[in-house]
């Protein structure tokens, strides 16, 4: 037997204890175990029940995610989960902390359940890119039902204890050491006279409208394939016997398994974690954090004060004027009541953050105690460096001085400073308490601790952190200056501003890219090409049809008018027909001819656009990884994570092929499109983006 696996007897019951921390995966030598302990309890005298419990934090959190992409290993998990169930002794599982995929697959190959009441179990798979292959999909719904087994294998989420005991996943809910509840439970059951009781053999789910279910699956999941595969596995379970539907199971398990979505999605999750893990940072000792100061009490303020004041951190925020300061109270409790109605926090927890936890004042004074000050204010330079002179008198020495800019330059922003080595930018991104990213900027001069100081405030406000260097807009919105103009030009050369949003809400962004700038506010990027003017290069091609609008006073959702008519109470905006009238007085005076386009051109170019740039602030060390890039796209931007984020989506097209695209493209415009060196050096030597996240650099 495995050294994850001890077995002990207790009385005619013999107990199988999971020993591979953290968190019980079920490795080849976890699943081997388990194969040979039932092996022996079967053939001692005297045994007549198996308890499997898990050692630790959890029963099994799921499968092995450093077997992802590898040769499977025998024992295979769904012939384990057969076998357990096949068993002529009574199996019991008894479950704490998480039983995640194939955990909650091989709980289901017992014949009875116990847990803990703090106990949650799931079926995550569709966010890997595949569906539950060890029976899931056939044994749930015997228990649960089809309509509950759906909802729960296609949202992937997780059901406490005491929802899974109503939906009849467990059988029972008893708190004490799992070992104890379980040996405890597994000998009612004896002398109650249980007899083994597999769900293979319990009647098939009644079915449902199968046809109706998976179009609504497939719509919700916006291009997502495995959700709507699930359902098709869990229609298996209602009109196949048993043994037939793991074969469909197991068909449409291989299926997603050779899918460019699963390839994302894996990419995803191994990078979600890999982002914030620098090498550089190995050693670096971040600074104390307690309390931060945040300036200004507009949405982003207000948003990032909420974030801090959630994740237990004491927040003094500072404003210009006592009615600001009413104001950005308002925000602030505004968004802590929606944590309260979320049961985020209690009553007693909203109270004591609202009025102990927060202070905030007119006077840079009450900072003098602070651990980090971030700076939310107008996006002015000449503001910025007041602010920071100010806080350069007023913070103690070894406070952490960041600022939330989305564009300046960290290292002039720094300069108005006497300790420039105290400055990082922390750009958070609207609404700061909701969105998950962070990019923490990189000055010259930022000290190596005040970098691990950013990245540890990242962690405990829950945000995926990105390492940035400084150049105009970053990561994000460096990249998306670039993908936004190239949907500029297609406007201008044909296509219109609704086709291109509803091509890429298709190929899976939450919105398209004009609906985002009306959410935005159509001012903000007035005010940037109004910033850049002077420095544009002569070969810019830049649209100013919408520059009308807004010199009317239009801006997007919140004035009611951008390139959508937005309604009091109704949701989203209807097209606005002025714009088709602008685009074309435009066009005339440019000496445009339109042309069609089709939704493949609008999303290839789009993608070009965007890997390009991706390629350029790679090569220039602006994100140290193509995987930086992913992240911040993924979380900061609303592109499908099915894909990847857009260099995963470029490796998949296949680099030449993205390359040759560009090439063709800068026929007609060869300053936008001129191909990033790192791109054309990739494709010379035959490697991936991939490569440079693996260390694989020359």
């Amino acid at each position: 037997m495995t050294d994850k696996l001890a077995y002990s007897r207790h009385g005619d019951i013999a107990v199988l204890r999971i020993q591979n921390p953290p968190v019980n995966a079920l490795s080849q030598s976890v699943r081997q175990g388990l194969a040979e302990a039932m092996d022996r309890a079967e053939a001692e005298d005297g045994v007549r029940a198996v308890l499997i419990v898990g050692d630790g934090r959890a029963f099994i959190a799921g499968a092995d995610i450093t077997e992802f992409g590898k040769p499977p290993m025998e024992p295979n998990l769904p012939d384990l989960c057969t076998r357990i169930e096949a068993s002529p002794l009574l199996v019991v599982a008894s479950m704490h902390g998480v039983s995640l995929g194939g955990g909650l697959e091989v709980a289901l190959g017992c014949h009875y359940r116990v847990a803990q009441p703090t106990a949650r179990v799931g079926l995550p798979e569709v966010h890997l890119g595949i569906l539950p292959g060890a029976g899931g999909t056939q044994r749930l719904p015997r228990v649960t039902g089809a309509q509950a087994a759906v909802e729960a294998i296609t949202t992937g989420r997780h059901i406490k204890a005491p929802e899974a005991l109503e939906l009849g996943i467990i059988d029972k809910i008893e708190e004490g050491d799992p070992q104890d509840v379980g040996i405890h439970y597994t000998r009612a059951l004896l002398d109650g006279g249980a007899q083994p009781r597999p769900v293979s053999q319990m009647p098939n789910p009644e079915g449902i409208d199968w046809d109706a279910t998976y179009d609504a699956v497939l719509k919700k999941g916006r291009g997502q394939i495995s959700p709507a595969t699930a359902v098709r596995a869990i229609q298996a379970a209602s009109e196949l016997p048993f043994d037939q539907g793991i074969k469909r199971e197991r068909e449409l398990f291989m299926e997603l398994m050779n899918t460019d979505q699963r390839k994302g999605l894996i990419h995803a999750f191994f990078n979600e974690r890999a982002v914030s893990n620098l090498p550089e940072l190995k050693g670096v000792d971040p600074r104390q954090l307690k309390s931060i100061g945040v300036i200004g009490g507009g949405t982003m303020g207000a948003g990032i004060a909420t974030a801090a004041l959630l994740s237990g951190l004491g927040v003094v925020l500072i404003e210009m004027r006592e009615e600001a300061v009413e104001a950005a109270k308002g925000r602030i409790s505004g968004n802590l009541q929606g944590a309260l109605k979320r049961g985020k926090i209690s009553q007693d927890q909203f109270d004591t953050l609202t009025t102990q936890t927060l202070k905030v004042s007119t006077g840079y004074d009450s900072l003098a105690d602070v651990d980090l000050v971030v700076e939310a204010v107008f996006e002015e330079m000449s503001v910025k460096k007041e602010v920071f002179a100010k806080l350069d008198a007023a913070c103690k020495p070894g406070c952490v001085l960041a600022t939330n800019t989305s564009y300046l330059d960290v290292n002039e922003i720094a300069a108005a400073t006497s300790r420039p080595a105290d400055v990082i930018g922390l750009h958070f991104f609207s609404p700061a308490h909701v969105m998950k990213l962070l990019e923490v900027v990189v000055a010259d001069k930022t000290a190596p601790d005040v970098v691990a100081t950013g990245f540890a405030l990242g962690k405990m406000l829950g945000k995926i952190s990105v390492k940035a260097g400084v150049c105009d807009g970053f990561i994000g919105n460096r990249i998306l200056a670039t993908y936004r103009a190239a949907a500029g030009h297609m406007v201008l050369d044909g296509a219109s501003p609704f086709q291109i949003d509803k091509a890429l809400v298709d190929f899976g962004f939450a919105m398209g890219p004009f609906a985002v700038a009306d959410l935005a506010g159509l001012d903000i990027g007035w005010a940037t090409r109004k910033r850049k003017a002077a420095t544009r290069h002569p070969d810019e091609r830049v649209p100013t049809y919408i520059d009308r609008l807004c010199e009317q006073g239009h801006f997007g959702q919140k004035t009611g008018k951008g390139y959508y008519i937005y309604e009091k109470g109704k949701r989203g905006g209807t097209p606005n027909p002025e714009i088709d009238r602008l685009i074309e007085a435009e066009q005339q005076e440019l000496g445009i001819t339109p042309r069609d386009f089709t939704d493949e051109e609008i999303v290839r170019r789009y993608m070009c656009a965007m890997v390009n740039e991706a390629a350029k602030v790679v090569g220039e060390g602006i994100a140290a990884r193509p995987l930086d890039v992913d992240m911040t796209l993924l979380f900061g931007y609303g592109f499908p994570r099915y894909w990847g984020g857009p260099m995963k989506w470029a490796d998949i097209q296949g680099l030449d092929a993205v390359l040759a695209d560009i090439q063709t493209y800068a026929k007609e415009d060869a300053w936008f499109w001129e191909p990033a060196p790192l791109l054309k050096q990739l494709v010379a030597e035959g490697r991936t983006f991939d490569d440079l996240n693996k260390g694989n650099a020359k």
